[in-house]
């Protein structure tokens, strides 16, 4: 536990005082209707709603979850995470405009505007619930499971303090400013969090233990972490950190600010922007900060942990492995004494190299359950002096606010649209719409609450959501593309992506197919997404296409064009029905191009910074080049793209 001085406690009230300010200085506007309470009027401009997206996924769980994955796994293993730049990018140039065409209040409520009849009826409420609550409720927990480790290891708070302080304030402001007051306050947020980040990054590297980043890369625990490409020479590796990202998980799998075709808070932030211009300059702005600027920080905070907080060596974690499996056994069968459970929890820390950080945070400072790599970079953080501690307790502050109030506030137009009106009340007034909206608010933070209580680390989240929407992302990607797919496309491919995983992780299969050498373990993930895939394409064949009427509407007004709607085309020729009312080249495949040169421009910045700070001048001098002039094509591409547009 720290001591905060007078100063830092200042600039965390401050904080807390102005984003109360702001969030009841727009409750009158926000309170009018629901497009006000969830959109803000859909007139938002392009660089608040960038900035708000940057400071939603800034969140307290993304700092801790880069400290486990580069603990653990080197810098490298953030591709797990970094191959979704290539959603990112193609629902900036090919969906965002898409989004804002449609004119829908929520992206669930596409389903009504795609599909018709029962089936979209089902999909849209069930959807509603799964998206805005189960996976929100998912998110959210590990957000505020960060909010618990950091009030635990910095000021000595206990969970049920961290989270009673942290949702009461939170659920306050989002209830009362809406939308409005989460986007405007996340202004604040972003540079807030931003200033935090570098601040704690700067100070901790150049610790008297660390000494600099040129002592800190070359440092033995260090050393071996810092590629930025997972070790070529070791396949398993290398499939299951670049090769599965890259080819299999970006278009397969959802993920909450990483949808295939764009979704989630990513949609709802498109569908307020002032028109398709803003809404494509919005999502640009948030996948450069994103992927290429905001890492590093919390990079450098991880590689510095592993000098403060080191990993046990490989031999002794396979022996406390070893150990550990065995008194396990002895567990099963009879009680363990005091002495043996003190020596049973020691090789459980041992071998998962959490020896350092558990000696530094015995379990009268840390719950034992909370112990983990995902802690190290709380603990980094007790290491801050006055005033850079409370900008950075102010700038976690800021990231939980801004990540809870978004899902809080995107949940619950979940809820109130697509759940309350079409299946509860049909005519209720849009008075009781906002009420609705403000008690799911509140709803959704204590169960969030509750579960954060019974999680232990931040990537058990991660891994979670991955598993569960394997599959579903191409469903996601073409149903705007291919007059084929179905309302039972999408519920075939939801319950089985489920269903498989599910049977997948049971520890009886789990144990027979990948950890005995069936199957390689990295084959689980593409496995699920195959099955899913099969599947849902299988039952789209089965069952009858949509209404004519609905795909004549949907195409005339969202004028989508490609190959996938020949057919629709053809047959409303046949019925001499005019849905087509634009004749411009099909912007799609531009799009694409788009894509691929922005994942050059992006990574390259990513990659550019990293050698630039490891001090790999030539490297990062030949990156720069290839970045100004991948930026230079980029601008090219983009007024073609604008003029389709136009």
């Amino acid at each position: 536990m720290i001591t905060l001085s007078t100063l830092d406690l200042i600039l965390i009230f401050s904080f807390f005082a102005i984003t109360l300010i702001i969030g009841i200085w727009v409750s009158k506007t926000s309170g009018k209707n629901t497009s006000e309470f969830f959109l803000s009027g859909r007139n938002m401009p392009w660089w608040l709603l960038g900035l708000s997206m940057v400071a939603t996924t800034f969140s307290t769980d993304t700092p801790n979850l880069v400290t486990d994955i580069v603990r653990k796994g080197g810098v490298s293993g953030n591709w797990a995470w970094w191959a979704f730049l290539i959603t990112g990018l193609l629902t900036v140039f090919v969906y965002a405009k898409l989004w804002r065409k449609s004119n829908v209040n929520t992206d669930i409520e596409f389903y009504d505007l795609r599909y018709g009849g029962k089936p979209a009826h089902f999909l849209r409420g069930f959807r509603a619930v799964y998206l805005g609550v189960i996976f929100n409720i998912l998110a959210m927990s590990g957000v505020t499971l960060a909010a618990i480790k950091i009030g635990q290891v910095m000021l000595g708070l206990t969970a049920l303090e961290t989270v009673g302080i942290a949702s009461v304030v939170t659920v306050i402001f989002s209830a009362v400013g809406g939308f409005k007051g989460v986007v405007y306050t996340d202004f604040v947020l972003f540079f807030t969090a931003l200033i935090g980040a570098i601040g704690a990054a700067y100070y901790i590297v150049n610790l008297p233990e660390v000494d600099g980043v040129a002592n800190l890369i070359t440092h033995p625990q260090v050393a071996d972490k810092i590629s930025l490409l997972p070790d070529f020479n070791n396949t398993e590796l290398l499939i299951t950190l670049l090769i599965i990202p890259l080819a299999v998980q970006w278009w397969s799998s959802w993920y909450p600010g990483a949808e295939p075709g764009g979704g989630g808070y990513i949609a709802q932030r498109m569908l307020a922007a002032k028109d398709e211009n803003h809404a494509i300059g919005a999502t640009f702005f948030f996948n450069i900060m994103h992927y290429a600027i905001r890492p590093w920080p919390w990079i450098l905070v991880a590689l510095a942990s592993l000098v403060l907080y080191p990993m046990d060596d490989t031999n002794t974690m396979e022996a406390a492995k070893y150990n550990y499996i065995e008194m396990q056994k002895v567990a099963e069968t009879r009680e363990l004494s005091d002495t043996e459970q003190e020596q049973f929890d020691a090789y459980y820390f041992a071998s998962e190299g959490l020896t350092a950080i558990r000696k530094a945070f015995p379990e009268d400072k840390v719950q034992k359950d909370k112990i983990g790599h995902d802690l190290a970079y709380s603990a980094m953080l007790t290491r801050l002096p006055s005033g850079l501690l409370g900008i950075v307790l102010a700038s976690l502050i800021a990231a939980f606010m801004s990540t809870i109030s978004t899902h809080l506030n995107w949940g619950s137009s979940y809820i109130v649209n697509d759940f309350y009106t079409q299946q509860v009340n049909k005519n209720a007034s849009e008075k009781e719409l906002v009420m609705v909206g403000r008690i799911s608010t509140a709803i959704l933070m204590v169960l969030s609450a509750v579960l954060a209580l019974l999680l232990t680390n931040a990537k058990q989240i991660f891994d979670y959501i991955i598993m569960f929407g394997a599959g579903t992302g191409l469903i996601f990607i073409l149903r705007w593309f291919w007059w084929r797919i179905n309302a039972w496309s999408e519920i075939s491919a939801m319950f089985a992506s489920g269903i498989v995983s599910i049977i997948f992780n049971l520890d009886s299969v789990n144990l027979a197919l990948f950890q005995e050498g069936m199957l390689p373990g990295w084959s689980k993930y593409p496995i699920v997404v195959g099955i899913t895939t099969i599947i849902w394409l299988t039952v789209t064949f089965l069952t009858k296409p949509e209404d004519d009427n609905i795909l004549f509407d949907f195409y005339k007004k969202i004028q989508p064009g490609g190959p996938g709607w020949k057919t629709i085309l053809q047959s409303a020729e046949k019925q001499q029905i005019n849905i087509k009312t634009d004749f411009s080249q099909w912007s799609v495949p531009s799009g694409i191009l788009a894509m691929l040169v922005g994942c050059v421009l992006i990574y390259g910045v990513l990659f550019a910074a990293g050698y630039w700070i490891y001090g790999e001048y030539t490297f990062a001098t030949i990156l720069t080049i290839v970045v100004i002039t991948a930026t230079y094509i980029l601008s090219k591409l983009w007024k073609k793209i604008r003029s389709s547009i136009l």
